[in-house]
């Protein structure tokens, strides 16, 4: 588990370090403290932060109609992943028979 420093994080969500200090005030995200007070955000939490308005696209595909239930199980794990992480989400399916040329 990696742990930023308030600037690593500010400039990976590509936010500034106010508003990260906002963020905590208002309960969004929470940093760990250093014994001398500092805070450090945990990278899978800033990854997986998502807000009110975003949305996930999940896309699956096969390349031949003989690999239909393939696509019906990856649509299964995308759709899993995507509730466990509470995403607002949408599935793009793709069947597509490639015939082979000679």
């Amino acid at each position: 588990m990696s742990k930023l420093t308030i600037s690593e994080a500010a400039k990976l969500k590509g936010v500034s370090v106010y508003t990260l200090r906002r963020w905590e005030l208002e309960g969004k995200i929470i940093p760990k403290r250093t014994p001398n007070g500092h805070r450090r955000y945990d990278l899978a939490q800033l990854l997986g932060f998502k807000s009110e308005l975003s949305y996930t696209i999940g896309y699956c595909r096969v390349s031949s109609y003989e690999q239909k239930d393939d696509l019906e199980r990856q649509k299964q794990v995308v759709e899993l992943y995507c509730a466990q992480h509470g995403w607002q989400f949408e599935i793009i399916e793709e069947l597509k028979d490639i015939a082979t040329r000679l």
